[in-house]
């Protein structure tokens, strides 16, 4: 890989800038899911049956969807207009302590009813940072990149998934396995929250040693700016954020079927233990991270539109076999289902935020791509670990299957319909 002749930032600087930082928001997130289904019912939803203490907790989990355009429209409206490199570091800042406080609340039993609601701010707090993440780590990777490898420029974000997903997963797994369940459920869970400072620290530093893109200092130069970049998608752009939003939809649900979903229920009507199914998420997490860079290298020879319409009607057709993998508590057919899972989950994720970068021109593009992104979050992943397990309870697995085949065929045709026009970067 040569460097963009136009760029002044490093190779190394663009790619680990934009890694680094995902990662870290990503880490704090998972951390959230992880202890959304292993310890906050207990914790600061007692009293509810086990069911119903579950969904208290997972509506907490999608409290930060739900903020996550917030977070798009008020980070992506100065990144458009003072640049990249300010609006990645405050976005960081905004996860990394919201994180951390998380690791210091006190549960029910301490402060009653206070408890959860301080959860939930903390949450909502979360997922404002994360939705001005995403979009200027993407765009601080594809706008430093040459034209014909912005895919493979743009997966290196995505790679924060799963590697926070792996990190996330890997200290639940050590705290479970070197602590007792009466230990980890007092102090050990706060652990993870409060390590994440650490890596705060760490990608503050390195975003701080970032200048600008080439594109958004080009745009400036000529005077490309707008005032209210929302509002200026809104009236030119309504297309691309429409099908663009429904294009993504399925992205988030397959995810978050495989992670949140299935580590509730293989766990709850299953009988598989919690160590056991935090082993098969973290092994199928290696197939989401290893077709992250191979969608990204496909997706720069045929085109991004094109891979992600191959991914999605593969998604479509995975939603058939929920049942004949998960019925059971078999735990090989389990591991074969959530590898296959997160394998399709690395197809269409790697080229996605390319994708949705090249719908929006440089002066909205950061207000653009982060919205469609984060609407698509609202839809696909807000409440679908809720909205299966009530599946699941009530009608069968097979019925959560079906709703990821329809979000599926949703997200194909709107890849099919969406404007083609091209922008210069």
């Amino acid at each position: 890989m040569k460097n963009n002749p136009k760029q002044k930032n490093s190779l190394k600087h663009v790619l680990f800038g934009s890694l680094i930082g995902t990662t870290i928001e990503f880490f704090d997130f998972y951390i959230y899911a992880n202890a959304a289904v292993l310890v906050f019912p207990q914790l600061f939803f007692p009293g509810s049956d086990p069911t119903m203490a579950t969904l208290e907790s997972l509506a907490t989990f999608s409290i930060a969807f739900l903020s996550r355009p917030l977070g798009s429209a008020f980070f992506g409206h100065y990144g458009d207009k003072i640049g990249r490199k300010f609006t990645l570091v405050a976005a960081l800042l905004t996860m990394g302590i919201s994180t951390v406080t998380i690791g210091f609340l006190p549960g029910y039993a301490s402060i009653g009813v206070a408890a959860p609601l301080l959860l939930m701010l903390c949450r909502f707090g979360q997922g404002v940072g994360l939705g001005g993440e995403w979009g200027g780590a993407v765009l601080l990777a594809i706008e430093n990149a040459p034209p014909d490898k912005r895919a493979w420029y743009g997966m290196f974000p995505q790679l924060g998934a799963p590697i926070g997903l792996l990190l996330s997963g890997g200290t639940f797994l050590i705290l479970t396995d070197t602590m007792t369940n009466e230990n980890f459920m007092d102090y050990g869970w706060r652990i993870p929250f409060i390590a994440s400072s650490l890596l705060v620290v760490v990608g503050f530093y390195i975003r701080t040693k970032i200048t600008e893109t080439p594109s958004f200092e080009s745009a400036k130069k000529e005077k490309e700016e707008v005032k209210v970049p929302f509002l200026t998608l809104i009236k030119s752009y309504r297309n691309q954020l429409i099908f663009g939003t429904l294009a993504a939809v399925t992205t988030f649900l397959v995810f978050y079927l495989m992670t949140v979903f299935t580590l509730s229920w293989i766990t709850s009507d299953l009988g598989i233990t919690k160590r056991d199914a935090l082993l098969v998420q973290l092994f199928s997490v290696l197939f989401f991270a290893l077709f992250i860079p191979v969608s990204a290298v496909v997706a720069d020879k045929i085109g991004r539109r094109k891979m992600l319409v191959i991914a999605t009607t593969a998604i479509a057709l995975f939603g058939f076999l929920f049942s004949s993998f998960l019925s059971k508590g078999n735990i090989i057919l389990i591991t074969t289902f959530a590898c296959t899972g997160m394998a399709l989950m690395g197809f269409t994720y790697g080229p996605l935020g390319t994708f949705l970068s090249e719908l929006f021109p440089t002066n909205v593009r950061y207000s653009g791509a982060s919205l469609t992104f984060n609407m698509a979050g609202i839809l696909g992943a807000a409440f679908a670990p809720m909205i299966a397990i009530w599946l699941a309870s009530t009608y069968g697995l097979s019925y959560v299957g079906f709703y990821l085949t329809g979000a599926a065929l949703i997200s194909l045709v709107s890849f099919l319909v969406i404007s083609k026009d091209e922008h210069k970067f």
